[in-house]
């Protein structure tokens, strides 16, 4: 009797025992793992599992435990119970340093997560209290309708799937193909009116842009019916494991595809802005700030592929950081010329096809790339000049002036008179006036002074154009008349020469030229020279 005394007494303390072995709660690895081990099937005891439920009556405890994991493989997460922290101490690493926590999928399920309180690990009250919305929303209110209404037939197995699966499962996929095709109609429609919103006119290239946009985002919606609708079916976790990696997969590539168009769609219409502008350096912006947003989406959309692969992005990042800043202290030039890059975006020193001096480098712009810039001279030879080194050196941007002003000395013979050295510089005049492509307001012409062979006369011009091609044609035709009108007067140009004077004999004549000053024809020389001139150019 004694014996059984003792036996009654101690049974609960080996109970108890026993229970302490099986449910631990002592880090997150234990709780989630204790969990997760007493649902199983093998070994499947929901009192125990409901442990991990802090607060409730022990019946609400285990269908709150109950329905965590039906959640978790209703979404296909497979929780890898080796990844999970063992330190009783574990604080989050995703922004909550302050808390004692750990998210079993931060990317995927937030809201599912364990906390220490008061030395043990439970579910969180957030967890506790949100898991209701979350099974409503991994299983909504049709499914338990439909369990009740298949008969006993529809559990038969076809495939390795009930036959209420395998019917489930066409019905899906063709509810998915046909809003595919709505979405599809409607999103083009809908994009193609946004489009004329913004830019109030219909371009072929940007509507073919717009129909490649539409397909993957009907992709997605359809994808998005998938998500929703698939784990109705009630499949293992296994499947849906595989099913959901492939899905959320379809959505990632799908979504940096629509970011990709998306980006090609509002280039193309930055593209048809900046043809409108007057500055030619926003269409050279074009290509760089499209190569610069598309290897930003393919960034992001790669670290996006890694987190379903399980790959930590924050670790990667970092080393990623770390290696970029290597990098970049191993090639600083690199770095120079592209923020001189950035800097001639900002400043705008020149614009594409102007005409520049930058040092040495004499020629049009053609070019303005992530590193260099390319100027084409006169000879048609190409510079690469560093984008760095273009940021900091003196520009002289003919490319920007009014006008282009030509400045010569014209020299006259020494023994020229003086009244044709007036009708010369008048007659120069008249033409400039009667140039097309001259300021008629803005000129001088003026005997400037005496050089070492000739009377100089300086002519000092501003032609119209900027084109350098027009203003050496202006050049040739403005000379031209020069030289009719000397030759008219009777004026010769001077050249380097040296004078030697000698005695004449009295039956030798002078070599010097006889020079007819008489005002009538000297009036009539100018009048017919500028005649001719206006004639051979009119005015446009």
């Amino acid at each position: 009797m004694k014996k059984f005394f003792w036996l009654l007494l101690f049974i609960p303390f080996f109970a108890n025992a026993q229970d302490s072995i099986r449910v631990d709660l002592s880090n997150p690895h234990a709780a989630i793992y204790t969990h997760l081990y007493f649902l199983q099937s093998d070994s499947y005891e929901p009192k125990k599992a409901a442990k991990v439920i802090l607060g409730l009556e022990e019946k609400k405890a285990i269908q709150k435990a109950i329905k965590i994991k039906q959640v978790l493989d209703g979404k296909g997460l497979y929780v890898d119970v080796n990844k999970i922290p063992t330190n009783p101490n574990f604080k989050d690493t995703i922004g909550y340093s302050s808390y004692f926590r750990y998210v079993l999928f931060p990317q995927r399920m937030p809201q599912i997560y364990v906390e220490k309180i008061e030395g043990k690990w439970y579910y969180s009250s957030e967890t506790v209290s949100k898991i209701d919305n979350l099974y409503k929303e991994v299983y909504p209110w049709y499914v338990q309708k439909l369990q009740d209404i298949i008969p006993v037939s529809g559990h038969k197995k076809f495939l390795n799937l009930e036959l209420w699966q395998f019917i489930g499962l066409l019905i899906m996929f063709l509810l998915m193909y046909i809003i595919f095709l709505l979405v599809k109609r409607i999103a083009f429609f809908v994009l193609r009116k946004i489009q004329h919103q913004i830019t109030h006119n219909t371009n072929l290239e940007v509507n073919k842009v717009l129909k490649k946009l539409a397909h993957p985002i009907s992709l997605l919606v359809a994808v998005a019916f998938v998500d929703k609708i698939f784990p109705s079916l009630q499949l293992g976790l296994g499947t849906n494991t595989w099913v959901f990696l492939i899905l959320n997969i379809a959505k990632t590539v799908f979504w940096i595809y629509v970011f990709l168009k998306l980006v090609q769609v509002v280039m193309r219409i930055y593209s048809e802005f900046t043809e409108r502008t007057h500055s030619r350096l926003d269409d050279q912006l074009v290509p760089i700030l499209h190569s610069f947003f598309t290897g930003l989406v393919l960034i992001i959309g790669l670290f996006k592929l890694l987190t379903l692969f399980g790959v930590n992005t924050t670790t990667l990042l970092a080393g990623a950081t770390i290696g970029g800043l290597a990098f970049a202290l191993a090639s600083q030039d690199t770095v120079k010329n592209l923020i001189g890059t950035i800097m001639i975006f900002l400043d705008k020193p020149f614009h594409i096809e102007d005409w520049i001096e930058a040092g040495e480098v004499v020629g049009t712009v053609e070019k303005v790339g992530f590193r260099s810039t390319s100027v084409r001279a006169a000879d048609t030879s190409v510079y690469k000049i560093p984008n760095s080194r273009l940021s900091e050196i003196v520009i002289n941007n003919k490319g920007l002036r009014l006008y282009r002003r030509y400045n010569t000395n014209l020299g006259l013979r020494y023994d020229t008179p003086p009244e044709l050295i007036e009708a010369f510089v008048k007659g120069v005049r008249e033409i400039i006036i009667a140039h097309p492509e001259t300021r008629s307001d803005s000129y001088n012409v003026e005997f400037t002074g005496f050089g070492d062979s000739a009377l100089l006369v300086m002519v000092n011009v501003y032609f119209k154009s900027l084109a350098w091609g027009v203003e050496q044609s202006s050049k040739h035709r403005l000379h031209i008349a020069i030289v009719k009108l000397a030759k008219e007067l009777g004026v010769d140009f001077a050249f380097p020469s040296t004078t030697v004077t000698i005695e004449n004999f009295p039956e030798k004549k002078g070599l010097n030229p006889k020079y007819d000053i008489s005002k009538e024809r000297i009036d009539a020389v100018i009048t017919g020279v500028v005649a001719d001139f206006t004639n051979e150019n009119p005015t446009e």
